[in-house]
């Protein structure tokens, strides 16, 4: 058994992608997989460290605007557009898949169109709730299209009915104890709040945020952990002039990253986040309530129809981030925390909504599509 996978640009499109292929390999140990992504990106480093092959094209997205730079940025994409048509078809000549699989990213395109023009059998895997450009295109020549959330499936006109399946979760996750990892993190046992904006970090999720721990800086009701990113480096020295010796504190932790998600997230009792995929596909799976803040600087606006999956199950609480300020964080946090049975509802809700076989739904339709 031979399986293309083309992923590539972040980790919510390569993770999926070599938890699938962790699977496969797996269940069937004899079989070979061979990654397309680009070469300077996070697929150049994560998937040989994996253990898997790379082979890589040069890619890009089109810009929207109309400035110079917009025009020559998409010049160049149209070249590489061109460029990469004779390289995959290389790739696929030489690697021979049984199978083409496309997780997303500006490389999925080339591949997986020149895969199903070739004849192999292809599918690819939606993340969010709304599909990009890509995969609406792809959607009507790929044998299989499988989806994260059912929302996406009215906004894509399939060649065959598309399969809900999930987004793939760390096992990690599902091992953690709650009750363990509170202890760990070395509070008290009053609720603990998680704030997270991503590696970058968001910046009016970080002021909000500030504004909020400043604002109740005299109470200890809560236990808070806040991963600013890399932009949000300021954060300490912003609450230290306001107050807060962060040395002291009992129970603010102030992180630049989440290195420990599995401990983090399964002894949090309120999350909140930007709505990517693999944010809330683990928040579903550990049945966590959240507060939802949309990133706007995405394609589609997909993580906006992300949010709102939830949303209109309620599961989730939204604050789109042209409406997010302390004052209205702070009054989201307090009303959910008062309300116990409201919490517990939003979390079920979410858990409801959770597949947690996602990974093996994936192997199984890519196998299944060999075996036709």
């Amino acid at each position: 058994m031979r399986v293309l996978i083309a992923a590539g640009g972040t980790g919510g499109h390569v993770n999926p992608a070599l938890a699938v292929a962790g699977e496969i390999k797996k269940q069937y140990p004899d079989a070979e997989i061979c990654f397309v992504g680009t070469p300077d990106r996070i697929e150049s480093k994560i998937v040989p460290a994996a253990g898997y092959p790379l082979k890589t094209i040069e890619i890009s997205g089109f810009k929207r605007g109309f400035s110079a730079a917009d025009i020559k940025a998409n010049v160049k994409t149209v070249v590489r557009l061109l460029k990469s048509s004779g390289n995959v078809k290389k790739i696929i000549n030489d690697f021979k898949p049984d199978v083409a699989v496309g997780f997303g990213g500006y490389v999925s395109g080339p591949v997986i169109r020149m895969a199903a023009k070739m004849g192999i059998p292809t599918a690819i895997h939606e993340q969010n709730a709304y599909p990009g450009v890509t995969n609406k295109a792809l959607a009507e020549k790929v044998d299989a299209v499988m989806l994260t959330a059912e929302d996406a499936r009215k906004h894509m006109n399939c060649k065959n009915e598309p399969v809900v399946t999930g987004l793939p979760v760390r096992g990690e996750l599902f091992e953690a104890d709650g009750e363990v990892s509170r202890k760990e993190l070395r509070f008290n046992s009053n609720p603990i709040i998680l704030c997270m904006g991503g590696s970058l970090g968001a910046k009016v999720i970080n002021k909000a945020m500030v504004e909020v721990l400043v604002s109740h800086k005299d109470d200890t009701d809560f236990n808070y952990i806040v991963s600013t990113g890399q932009n949000g480096l300021w954060v300490p020295d912003e609450l230290k002039e306001k107050g807060i010796d962060l040395d002291k504190s009992k129970n603010i932790q102030i992180r630049t990253y989440i290195d420990d998600m599995a401990r983090c997230l399964s002894a949090a009792d309120l999350v909140i986040c930007r709505a990517g995929a693999s944010s809330l596909s683990e928040i579903q799976a550990l049945g966590k309530p959240s507060i939802l803040i949309p990133s706007p600087n995405v394609t589609e606006n997909h993580q906006f129809h992300n949010a709102m999956a939830l949303v209109n199950k309620n599961a989730a609480v939204i604050i789109e981030d042209k409406d997010l300020n302390g004052e209205r964080l702070g009054e989201e946090i307090n009303k959910l925390m008062s309300d116990k049975n409201l919490l517990n509802n939003i979390g079920k809700n979410a858990r409801n909504m959770a597949v947690t076989d996602a990974t093996s739904r994936i192997c199984d339709i890519v196998v299944g599509l060999i075996k036709k």
